[in-house]
């Protein structure tokens, strides 16, 4: 079994399509109509292009997912989370693109880790392992 997709919930295709590629530095894999305003858009990591894809999901039309979200987001609890190997200068770069990070690198112990709004509604966290 492995894992090859999984999900951040979005507010808007584009706004998160160009946040994810260009802020984040992911690159689009699929973007694929589906129907009248939908899209299969996935994203995946430069370093892994055939990877995990990272699927942008609306959530407008469950309300239970835009719940989740704001519960999420109001309790400071990020969505999901993605590894960085070096956090200070990916928090850096971030922050120069104008990136609002909730909690600066921190360190928790066996990692480092920093929180931000991804501009859709969610906190991500990056994280880098500094210990074993």
């Amino acid at each position: 079994m492995k894992i090859k997709l999984t999900s951040v919930s979005i507010d808007d295709y584009d706004k998160a399509l160009k946040f994810y590629t260009e802020v984040m530095g992911f690159v689009k894999k699929h973007d694929i109509p589906l129907g009248p305003g939908a899209r299969w858009i996935t994203v995946v990591s430069p370093e892994e292009p055939d990877g995990t894809e990272l699927l942008l999901e609306p959530n407008a039309s469950y309300p239970a997912m835009k719940a989740l979200k704001e519960s999420l987001f109001k309790d400071g609890i990020p969505f999901t989370a993605f590894q960085v190997s070096d956090i200070q200068s990916e928090y850096e770069r971030m922050q120069k693109l104008g990136v609002e990070f909730t909690m600066e690198p921190t360190n928790m112990g066996m990692t480092t880790a920093a929180v931000f709004n991804d501009t859709c509604g969610n906190l991500i966290q990056i994280y880098q392992i500094t210990g074993v």
